[in-house]
């Protein structure tokens, strides 16, 4: 039996992942969904492929299940990959959506497995203050009123959080992004043995949406 992280790459899912094994829960296996929909209801789509280099740096074993991001389908994609694997516990990074947390609880009930969600309503500024102090951390795509080219590729510091902060009073955004405004990619974390440097990237922008597109990263030494 496998104990399993839904890992994005993203600062949700790593920090979640961090706040589990702290917890004394042993993780054996990262499962990564690969979605063909830009903006998919349950997964993330930006950079999924260097989450590889993400659970190298961790020393995780990693699936990788690929699902054409349909709604409902993609989470019996899911459900299917947690089955194949065996798994008994998944931790997930849900914080305030109920959409995905039903679903993953849903997905646990049917097949008797545990569902923890340690980020499970945190205080934004909590986990902000975390990630400041001890992440790296890149948003990879924003898709929301009041973000600009800028923020593509972005690290999330001190400075971010405040712009953050001026953007919630001005637009009514999330500061950890669950109303889908932006995604995240984590360079860095206090478990990796390694960090990632991206040596090649592109910023793609059409007036709206924009993307940081990693084509080329490595791990080196921290």
């Amino acid at each position: 039996m496998t104990n399993a992280c839904l890992f994005s790459g993203g600062k949700d899912s790593t920090f979640a992942l961090h706040k589990a094994l702290a917890s004394g829960i042993e993780i054996d296996l990262l499962i990564t969904v690969q979605t063909q929909n830009d903006f998919s209801y349950m997964f993330h789509y930006p950079n999924i492929e260097a989450t590889k280099l993400q659970a190298e740096a961790l020393g995780i074993r990693q699936v990788i299940v690929k699902t054409k991001g349909l709604k409902e389908d993609e989470v019996r994609d899911l459900e299917q990959a947690l089955i194949d694997n065996d798994v008994k516990l998944f931790v997930s990074g849900a914080i305030a959506s109920e959409y995905q947390k039903e679903r993953v609880e849903g997905i646990a009930k049917r097949n008797k497995m545990k569902s923890i969600a340690p980020l499970w309503h945190i205080d934004p500024e909590v986990e902000l203050k975390e990630i400041v102090e001890n992440y790296e951390v890149i948003i990879s795509q924003v898709s929301a009123e009041g973000f600009d080219r800028s923020y593509i590729g972005a690290r999330i510091d001190a400075q971010m959080v405040e712009r953050l902060r001026e953007l919630k009073a001005k637009r009514g955004i999330n500061l950890l992004f669950e109303g889908g405004e932006a995604e995240t990619f984590v360079l860095n974390a206090p478990l990796f043995k390694k960090r990632i440097v991206i040596e090649e990237s592109e910023t793609l922008w059409n007036g709206s949406v924009g993307r940081f597109v990693i084509k080329k990263a490595k791990l080196t030494e921290k």
